[in-house]
């Protein structure tokens, strides 16, 4: 079989970053998370349709979030020793199927089955994809940590746009509409499998072991690794818990403080999650240039002031406010990720499903958790209650100063 220009740049010159395979992988993660966020956007219809009530809205999530949380640390465990190139296309079929049962979902139950079909899709999906973009960054990892996340977080911005043109004004069964979507995306993962595994063929497999970092002098013992580890999963949970609180009750905060309409907050949520977007670009360059540690201490502590003030504002304020915290607080997690990858570099699949799995499983535990906080008290108190958690981003301070050895 012929060999691709890709794999020859793979095997023959090893530190060229493969471009077209981050982007085919960047763009496979637009399309996987533009379906995963039709499900937060089209909550205030199965809110009105099923009437559900803001703790079920959190169950739903949450349900979401733990299955594809709780399967990514072991999927990625597993392809550390088992490399699996087309799962990547499989979990998008379980996403494609998931979709489709939610289309025609005739109670809460299938709602439940129908969400956790698409996270279990997400959890293959992230660990090998992640992976794919550690292989392809040709040692600008930050970079192509960044280029794979802004197409999931591009994706997650138009997602609810498309939803409000799609789905809200014509009804749930138009979600059927996003399964060309997946389509697309199994299409573009087969080109990725078929690299990833022409790649695997011929690279020298210790290349990871052979990578090697540097804690200005000091020996990286396992009990500081696994210290920095759990100060990283402390920011996750910062972050994260701020995120879910956004990007689930954000439309309702802007509808009952505001009185906008469903399809007005919806735009107002894109354009949130466009800032993230735009965000999420930023931190990986950043953090290869300057340091991975400082982006992460800026983009988590940063944002506090704003997100304190945000519940005290105006509408257009408001959406201001929004923009700057997308943009500050998304610039952390590909710093956080690639930061812990060159802690443990020859465990790359299970810290990126350990990472991307933490985070998911926050997010739906937050959502849960704020969604019963708002029927017990206010949409307002949670949001107003929210503001602080990114002032925990001060235990930044305790990671050790980390550079990779060339």
């Amino acid at each position: 079989m012929k060999k691709s220009t890709e794999l020859l740049l793979a095997r023959d010159q090893p530190q060229k970053t493969v471009y077209p395979i981050l982007f085919s992988i960047s763009f496979a993660h637009m399309l996987n998370d533009m379906l995963q966020s039709v499900i937060p956007s089209v909550y205030p219809m199965l809110k009105d349709n099923y009437q559900l009530n803001f703790t079920q809205i959190g169950v739903i999530t949450l349900v979401f979030q733990l299955t594809a949380s709780l399967l990514q640390p072991l999927v990625g465990m597993y392809t550390d020793k088992n490399p699996r190139p087309f799962s990547l296309a499989v979990g998008m079929v379980f996403s494609l199927i998931g979709l489709m049962v939610l289309s025609r979902a005739p109670n809460f139950a299938i709602i439940l089955f129908s969400v956790g079909l698409v996270g279990v899709g997400s959890s293959i999906f992230h660990p090998e994809s992640s992976r794919v973009a550690y292989m392809a960054s040709g040692g600008q990892r930050g970079l192509a940590q960044s280029i794979f996340q802004i197409g999931g977080n591009a994706g997650s911005a138009i997602g609810p746009l498309l939803a409000a043109l799609l789905i809200i004004p014509y009804g749930q069964t138009n979600i059927l509409w996003f399964g060309i979507a997946a389509v697309l995306a199994i299409f573009a993962l087969l080109k990725v499998g078929r690299w990833y595994r022409d790649y695997l063929q011929a690279r020298n497999r210790n290349k990871d072991s052979a990578d090697s970092i540097d804690l200005s002098g000091m020996k990286v013992s396992k009990s500081r690794i696994s210290f920095a580890i759990v100060i990283l999963l402390i920011l996750i949970f910062s972050k994260y818990f701020y995120m879910a609180c956004m990007s689930s009750y954000f439309t309702f905060f802007l509808i009952e403080k505001f009185g906008v309409t469903i399809q007005q907050s919806q735009v107002y949520l894109f354009v949130f999650l466009a800032a993230v977007a735009a965000g999420t670009f930023m931190g990986g360059p950043l953090g290869d240039r300057f340091g991975r540690k400082y982006v992460i201490w800026i983009s988590i502590l940063g944002a506090a002031p704003f997100a304190l003030l945000l519940p005290h504002v105006s509408l257009f304020w408001v959406v201001v406010l929004s923009i700057i915290i997308g943009i500050i607080l998304s610039s952390a997690f590909s710093a956080i990720l690639v930061y812990a990858q060159e802690l443990m570099p020859g465990k790359v699949g299970m810290i990126s499903g350990l990472f991307f799995g933490f985070a998911f499983g926050m997010g739906g535990i937050g959502s849960a958790v704020l969604g019963n906080l708002a029927d017990s008290t206010s949409i307002e108190y949670v949001f107003w209650l929210c503001g602080f958690l990114p002032l925990l981003g001060i235990v930044t301070g305790f990671l050790p100063n980390i550079r990779q050895a060339h």
